[in-house]
């Protein structure tokens, strides 16, 4: 691939899901000079999710890291919708809506029908099986994994999964956009949990079960594996950052994929979200949080 694919981004780009991680992705695409259409169901999600973005732009000139005409430059290509419609004119559409395989599927199918036949359809899951959404489609080449960080700003790694069927064509363009938004993306292959939630999401578990068994305080916990493993953050806070629930449903999808017990979540973690103390999202985790 020459540089100059290497740089080459979509000119088009659709973002289904207006939360954290879709108004992230949109951020960084708007960022980049790509024309985005941040898509929600609601048109008060879809407002949320563009000052969301101005919020973001507000500090990075506060930090001077862009000046105040690049953040209203950066605006001012990202629109808004409610319809699925606005997927038309769409190079590129990356999912990035709850991570519930039935949503993401009928998702899929009405992309199929609305994008561009040439268009490649993403998704931003962290757990669910790339090549069950690209099924639901007639296009399986053109579907991939992106799985970018949260915060999507400032995290460099982008997972690029490929299905059972994604091309090498799909799979080179993605990886090169990925590039092009001065990400760092690393291939995966589509095994239950990829590779960033196999490796740390039973990290989580076990330090849950660390804390049901009062092997350690919260905080201790979470010290060892900072200063002792130079994480920089511990993974009880990781897990409040990510959500509780989140978690749980990812150890579930790795439990049923890979049929090992190992990935059971820890009942003292299923306790937290029966009460429904998720994490920074609901005020309450393992820690406390001020609204």
């Amino acid at each position: 691939m020459s540089n100059s694919e290497a740089n080459s981004l979509p000119k088009k780009v659709a973002v289904i899901g207006a939360g954290t991680m879709g108004n992230g992705i949109a951020q960084v695409f708007a960022s980049h000079a790509v024309e985005t259409n941040l898509i929600d169901i609601q048109e008060a999600f879809v407002d949320r999710g563009l000052a969301a973005i101005g919020k973001s732009l507000d500090r990075f000139v506060k930090k001077e890291k862009i000046s105040s005409e690049d953040r209203d430059a950066i605006l001012s290509r990202v629109s808004g919708s409610t319809s699925l419609d606005a997927v038309a004119d769409a190079d590129l559409v990356v999912e990035a809506v709850s991570e519930n395989t039935e949503i993401k599927r009928k998702i899929f199918v009405d992309l199929d029908q609305k994008a561009p036949a040439q268009a490649i359809l993403a998704s931003n899951t962290s757990s669910i099986s790339i090549t069950v959404l690209a099924a639901a489609t007639q296009r399986p080449s053109q579907v991939i994994g992106m799985h970018f960080m949260n915060p999507v700003p400032l995290m460099k790694l982008i997972e690029v999964i490929r299905g059972q069927d994604t091309s090498e064509e799909t799979s080179g363009k993605v990886m090169a956009w990925s590039k092009g938004l001065g990400k760092i993306p690393v291939e995966a292959h589509d095994y239950p949990g990829f590779i960033s939630n196999r490796v740390l999401m039973p990290m989580i578990n076990e330090a849950v079960y660390c804390l049901m068994e009062g092997v350690s305080s919260r905080e201790g916990i979470d010290e060892i594996m900072k200063l002792g493993m130079n994480h920089p953050m511990g993974p009880l806070a990781l897990a409040d950052f990510i959500g509780l629930d989140v978690v749980v449903n990812i150890l579930d999808v790795l439990k049923d994929g890979i049929g090992d017990d190992k990935y059971r979540a820890c009942p003292l973690l299923r306790r937290m979200v029966a009460a429904g103390h998720l994490g920074r999202k609901t005020g309450r985790g393992f820690y406390e949080y001020g609204q």
